[in-house]
This record gives structure tokens, sequence and C-alpha cells, in this order.
């Protein structure tokens, strides 16, 4: 299920006002040096998911190199080194999202599968040409359990998609070496009831998984009359699910995407909790003209950080009337640097 949403709001109005992403604060790191693109470049961006021993002087390169100069002293992340296997910050995830049931909710279902899987193609290029220092990496993020306006059974007000689908997308998946996010719209459940349905897919390696709070009603409201809420207790259900699901299947970490566009949608974000077994992502999930785009970016992703930055691109509610998405060289631009990028 999708529902428009207006950026139009006027909690943002002040953020357009503000000096978006410049920082007045110079940070000190802790061998004083400045990373640029060129010393990521002497580096193997295309090294083996498989090896055995993190390079963590590489891996701390590589996650200076995201702040793309940002001097502000907020994105200093105390987070846990992650296992190895780590996508992240290695690769730039590059993500076609939708539902095989309908052609409005995303690209991925809009279009026929050759001609989708021949855009997503086009899309990672674009990205390679915008950043040769990382490489980017396809994905299908399909939307495993839907939101709905109905009760529904057990009256959740979710649907959650026959496995013949997902499978289908899997294989799609595989034909074009990509991996796949299973997203999860709770409706009226929880987090815990709908991830656990899915847990046979994430023990597979090229599985991850996205949460959307948008949809999540925890006052019993219909999906899709107001914006739902997912508080940190909530989301370390999915973190303590897949990383269980990692070590007991000897997985490299999986990926978890949280859509995001107001501040609301997420409470409490300093007591979510990072694992080595899991790279959090919080996706800059709403559509309108750039400047919009920036304030929400701003607002609800860069103030509030977690661990990793997405953004989502819309097609169609993008690109409306004077609107124009944003192109790959632009969001090269921003501080710091989305490492996963949603088309829908």
């Amino acid at each position: 299920m999708q529902i428009k949403r207006s950026f139009l709001i006027a909690s943002f109005l002040w953020v357009l006002c503000d000096c978006i992403f410049t920082s007045c604060n110079n940070s000190k790191t802790d061998n004083k040096k400045t990373t640029s693109k060129k010393s990521i470049q002497k580096k193997d961006s295309l090294k083996k998911m498989s090896y055995s021993i993190l390079d963590t002087t590489d891996y701390n390169t590589r996650m200076e190199a995201l702040k793309n100069g940002d001097s502000s002293k907020r994105w200093q992340l105390k987070t846990p080194y992650p296992l190895p296997g780590a996508l992240l910050p290695y690769k730039r995830i590059i993500a076609f999202y939708g539902n095989l049931y309908s052609k409005r909710m995303g690209i991925l279902g809009e279009l026929p599968k050759d001609q989708m899987l021949k855009k997503l193609q086009g899309e990672v290029d674009n990205w390679q040409r915008a950043d040769t220092t990382t490489q980017p990496m396809p994905a299908l993020h399909y939307i495993a359990i839907t939101a709905q306006g109905k009760p529904g059974k057990k009256s959740k007000y979710r649907l959650r998609m026959p496995f013949k689908q997902i499978d289908t997308v899997i294989s799609w998946a595989k034909s074009i070496n990509a991996i796949v996010f299973l997203d999860v719209q709770i409706g009226q459940s929880t987090v815990k009831e709908e991830v656990i349905t899915l847990t046979d897919y994430l023990k597979l390696p090229n599985v991850h998984l996205g949460i959307d709070p948008e949809f999540a009603m925890k006052s019993g409201e219909v999906p899709g009359s107001k914006i739902g809420t997912l508080s940190a207790t909530q989301i370390n259900d999915a973190i303590e699910l897949l990383s269980a699901i990692v070590k007991e299947n000897k997985l490299p970490p999986k990926v978890l995407v949280i859509h995001r566009f107001t501040q609301g949608m997420v409470t409490n974000y300093k007591n979510i909790k990072t694992t080595p077994e899991v790279q959090i992502v919080m996706n800059m999930d709403g559509f309108g003209h750039q400047s919009l785009k920036r304030a929400s970016y701003h607002l609800a992703i860069y103030r509030e950080p977690v661990q990793f930055l997405g953004f989502k691109l819309f097609y169609k509610n993008d690109n409306k009337g004077s609107a124009k998405m944003f192109s790959p060289e632009e969001l090269m631009l921003f501080k710091p640097l989305p490492i996963y990028i949603q088309y829908q």
C-alpha cells in the first residue's frame, strides 16, 4: 500500500532558512589527516567479500570519506566494527523498490522484468561514473509485507505476500548478481511478529531487511490515516533478530534499512543498538522539490545520526511540475554522503 506524502509541512520551513549542511566547528580526527577520494582510489575497492580479517584502517578511511568534508562533530560515531564480509562502506547499494502486485508502489513491479533490470543496471552505471571510489551494487527492494486499509486476517491491517513472489524476486536478483531487501510494513502488528515470518529468507547471505515506520500504527489507527512511528525499542527487535540469524548461520553482516522523512517516525534514536552483525541505514524516504528533500535529509537524517545514510528518489513524484529528481552527481555533494540509494 502506498499513500501520498506531502512535504509542504510547516515544520520544515524553518529548516529551509537555515544554512543546511554548513558546519561551524572543525573536527579533529585522531590521526589529524584529511581523507580524499584519491586516497580511497589507492585502496582495492573491489576486495572479495569473503576476506577473513577486517582491514580496520581501510574501513576507517572509507567511513571518514563518507563525511565528505563535513566538519561538525555530529558524525564522529563510535559504532562497532562490522564482521568480515560487510557490504558497507565498501559498496554503494543501488536499489529498485516496489511490489509485484502493484504498478504504483515502485519501479519494481511497474516495468516488465527485463526492462526493469536493464534500467537498474543503467542507474548502477550512472553511479559508477559519479563516484569511482565506491563500487555500486544492484539490489531489489521488495515490499514483502504491505500495510492495508482494511483489517484483514487477525485484524492486523497488513498483508503478507506469498513466498512464491519472494522466490521470484530472489531469482531475478540472482540473474544480475544483485542483493535483495525484504521490506516490512507492520500496520497494527509488531516488528518482531512480522520479521520472524521471513527468517528462512534472511538466512540467505544475499537477503537483507527493510522496515517502514510510516505504516507502523501503534495506537490502532488505520494505515494511511496518519504517519506512523517506531521507537528504538521496536527497531532493536529487528536488530536482535538479524544479529541472531547472522551468528547462528555464520553469515556476513545484514543491512537494515529504516525509512524516514520526519523526526516523529523514529523516536529515541540514540537508543538504537549498533552491532557487528547489522549495518543500519537511515533512509530519507520522501518526495518533492529538491529544497524540501534537502530539508528532510537535514532534519530527520543528518541531525540524528545512527550509522549509515540512504536517500530515496522517485521517478514520478520527484519530477512533477518544476521539481527535478536529484542526479548522482548532485547527491555526491551531500555531507555526509548517502551509501544506499533507492529508486521508486
